[in-house]
């Protein structure tokens, strides 16, 4: 009879200690990458960057202190990215694939519970 009640005890205690999952918030932006050849000429419209290019980079998402690496966005053939994470300060940055640098990352950003976070970024390939 003890064994009994003790393992009923035991399922109501680890069953009534369930983690519930962190709210989380959605981190979203569009990309755009460029220049993508060396010269542009005057009165022609700068060619858009392929599928490839975005598939090449990410979007990295670190801990608050900017160490540690929590997660990746892949960046559509849009241009654009949307990522699901748990509320809390994060530091974006980007892959640097090659000697692409963008503006303004890394940067921290607040994502808040049930709330979408916009960071949009210009990816600056360096070609000139």
């Amino acid at each position: 009879m003890f064994k009994r009640t003790f393992f009923i005890s035991l399922f109501i205690l680890l069953f009534a200690c369930q983690v519930a999952p962190a709210p989380e918030g959605i981190l979203k932006g569009h990309v755009s990458i460029g220049p993508i050849q060396p010269a542009i000429r005057e009165g022609v419209p700068e060619p858009t960057p392929n599928p490839e290019m975005y598939a090449a980079r990410k979007i990295v998402i670190f801990d608050q202190r900017g160490r540690k690496e929590i997660a990746h966005a892949s960046i559509n053939a849009a241009g654009n990215y949307e990522i699901a994470l748990p509320a809390g300060t994060y530091v974006v940055d980007i892959n640097h694939s090659g000697i692409d640098f963008a503006k303004g990352l890394p940067a921290q950003v607040e994502i808040r519970a049930n709330e979408i976070t916009h960071l949009d970024i210009a990816i600056d390939t360096g070609i000139r």
